[in-house]
């Protein structure tokens, strides 16, 4: 709770926290509509493959043209970071091929990494921060996307004595989403395509937030930072409301639906048949704890806990996130207190590419949210085992071999470049967190 105190420490004496925004998306226009209102913090370097689009999201956001003027706006993220004296890079462009370079781009140059880019993070994360702790510098997921805010509650659990019993996400979902392809997903939303379109909404990226791609990968990261184990068949997506978490996510021994104490897992905000959830968790985060002594448990219910009958077990919960309008607290935490939002210690969750119908021999996978895959959590031992192709890396690859509706995609299905840099990297850290490495470097209890 000092980090506004540092940042005006820093201001005061003239040096202010310097970041370089590499995407000028959503998220990182969010997170730039809060740098004029935030003293000491300043965004000289912005990257982003269209420098216009950049400076009207600029614009958009409340920027005036001195402040415009005074940044430069560039294509090339290597030069931008290799030339730069920022203290942090914010790695925002969603491209995992793309962040694994920025990333390691920026750790070599020494400067702090915080990765927005979940979906590179998931690819190769513990490698990237095992390669920014011996260089010295931070790593960090981002704060405001829920990965960051869930891992920030199952520290503050663990911290204050209490077993973590299960934590996540909400989300909208249902099974018959997971087939869901780009042409059919605004209906979902509510919208029309013509209505997405005006606003500048890609029906690919939505979609893969829909077909449960997004999930995966978000509970994939949450497990390799916490140490949580990952449900060994995949997410159960279980309908629940904020009442009903320390009831529904226990173990099922306790009644509840998960198979073990300790794991990752995502609620959904509709009941199976399409009502909505009571009091549903649809945009935010949640922890489910259990009291160590009857003590405890007896001030749960003193204090107004919603517990499950038991009184044993009890929730925690953030209704919402802001995204990028919180990401300073990850810039910041990095720049003046060397310390990650999250960052991954283990491999213990990988997501793997599904097939959303039967697909054909000669075939073009088009990765998440698309129309030929959907990314399903799985262990990372189980889909090391299985050789299973990661949903980032099913971008633009060919198929060798038939695969059927429901089944997994596997490296041995597809055309590999084996000389891309991505999947040296990828393979790199099999090699350095797989195997019987793969429960985790730093085994956290839960």
């Amino acid at each position: 709770m000092n980090l506004h105190h540092l940042l005006k420490a820093r201001a005061a004496a003239g040096k202010p926290v310097s970041v370089a925004l590499i995407g000028a998306g959503k998220f990182g226009s969010m997170f730039l509509s809060q740098v004029p209102h935030t003293p000491g913090l300043e965004v000289p370097v912005i990257v982003d493959l269209d420098r216009e689009r950049a400076r009207e999201a600029c614009r958009t956001v409340g920027w005036d043209e001195a402040r415009i003027k005074a940044t430069t706006f560039t294509d090339d993220g290597a030069r931008a970071i290799a030339g730069g004296a920022m203290d942090v890079v914010v790695e925002a462009t969603g491209n995992p091929a793309v962040g694994i370079k920025h990333a390691r781009a920026a750790i070599a140059a020494g400067k702090h990494v915080v990765m927005v880019n979940v979906e590179a993070d998931v690819l190769a994360g513990p490698l990237l921060a095992e390669e920014a702790r011996k260089a010295g510098v931070v790593y960090s997921l981002a704060y405001g996307d829920q990965p960051a805010l869930t891992a920030e509650m199952v520290d503050w659990a663990r911290a204050t004595g209490f077993r973590v019993v299960a934590a996540g996400k909400g989300t909208k979902y249902l099974p018959a989403y997971h087939d869901v392809t780009p042409e059919g997903v605004w209906g979902h939303y509510g919208l029309t395509a013509g209505e997405a379109q005006s606003a500048g909404m890609n029906p690919q990226m939505f979609n893969s937030f829909l077909d449960g791609t997004k999930s995966a990968i978000e509970m994939a990261a949450i497990a390799n930072v916490t140490g949580l184990d990952v449900p060994s068949d995949g997410l159960l997506f279980p309908p629940c409301g904020v009442d009903d978490l320390p009831h529904i996510l226990r173990p099922c021994e306790k009644g509840g639906v998960l198979e073990k104490s300790g794991v990752v897992e995502v609620v959904s905000s509709i009941e199976r048949d399409g009502r909505p959830v009571f009091r549903d968790l649809r945009w935010g985060v949640y922890v489910v704890l259990e009291a160590p002594n009857d003590y405890a448990a007896d001030c749960f219910k003193q204090y107004g806990l919603k517990t499950d009958a038991s009184g044993r077990y009890a929730a925690m919960y953030k209704p919402y996130h802001l995204i990028g309008l919180e990401l300073n607290i990850s810039v910041l935490s990095a720049a003046l207190r060397y310390e990650p939002t999250g960052e991954p210690h283990g491999f213990r969750g990988d997501v793997a590419a599904v097939a959303k119908r039967d697909l054909r021999a000669g075939e073009e996978l088009d990765g998440e949210g698309g129309y030929t895959v959907w990314g399903k959590l799985m262990p990372a031992q189980a889909s090391l085992t299985a050789g299973a192709l990661p949903i980032g890396l099913a971008h633009r690859v060919k198929l060798k071999n038939n695969v059927a509706h429901g089944a997994v995609v596997r490296w041995s299905d597809v055309e590999i470049d084996a000389g891309s840099e991505t999947v040296k990297i990828r393979k790199a850290m099999e090699a350095a967190f797989g195997g019987s490495k793969a429960t985790g470097v730093e085994r956290v209890p839960a």
